[in-house]
């Protein structure tokens, strides 16, 4: 239905296809607890640093786009969405997002060859999304970087690992390549 109204009413042109997207935020974190201090003394811990993973993957064929940000707000899901448009340029892309603020700000200009499918509020589970970053920070989880640049280096060298067979078989649930087939994207 959504690629019929995208091909029939707005005028797209270009193959169907169906992206699930999500971020992750990246980082170094303090590990909080307690800590003895003199008393009306607040202990202070290190500043954490971190950024945000932005992506996208197909189910159906586990190709991928993934981009870097310092945030996660509108401006960066913006810049994101037309860096997806320009890397898919002869594609009509259905992207399921959840429902952040960052995705359903009034001033997003959607490029046109994107349309947002919105899933439920409040369940991430229904994202396949959301496995490929637990797939990903497994292999992050015994890494002790020293600093930023050093994460950013892990981070892409996990990235390389992760081909297009492997995020197939991470969010190739079977339900969705069956709705997928059946509707013809």
């Amino acid at each position: 239905m959504i690629a019929w109204f995208g091909i029939n009413i707005i005028g797209l042109n270009g193959k169907v296809r169906f992206f699930c997207q999500d971020e992750t935020r990246i980082g170094l974190k303090t590990i909080s607890g307690r800590k003895i201090t003199a008393r009306g003394v607040k202990p202070k811990g290190k500043v954490q640093w971190q950024f945000y993973l932005y992506g996208i993957v197909e189910p159906s064929t586990g190709e991928s786009f993934f981009y870097e940000f310092t945030h996660l707000n509108s401006e960066c899901f913006q810049v994101f969405l037309n860096l997806v448009s320009a890397h898919f340029p002869d594609s009509i892309i259905i992207m399921q997002v959840d429902q952040a603020g960052a995705h359903r700000a009034k001033r997003l200009k959607i490029p046109q060859n994107i349309i947002l499918l919105f899933q439920p509020a409040h369940a991430p589970e229904t994202n396949p999304i959301e496995r490929v970053w637990q797939h990903f920070k497994l292999g992050l989880r015994w890494e002790l970087p020293k600093d930023l640049d050093q994460l950013r280096v892990l981070m892409r060298e996990r990235l390389e690992e992760m081909t297009q067979e492997v995020i197939a078989a991470i969010v190739g649930w079977d339900y969705i390549l069956e709705a997928l087939s059946v509707a013809a994207i």
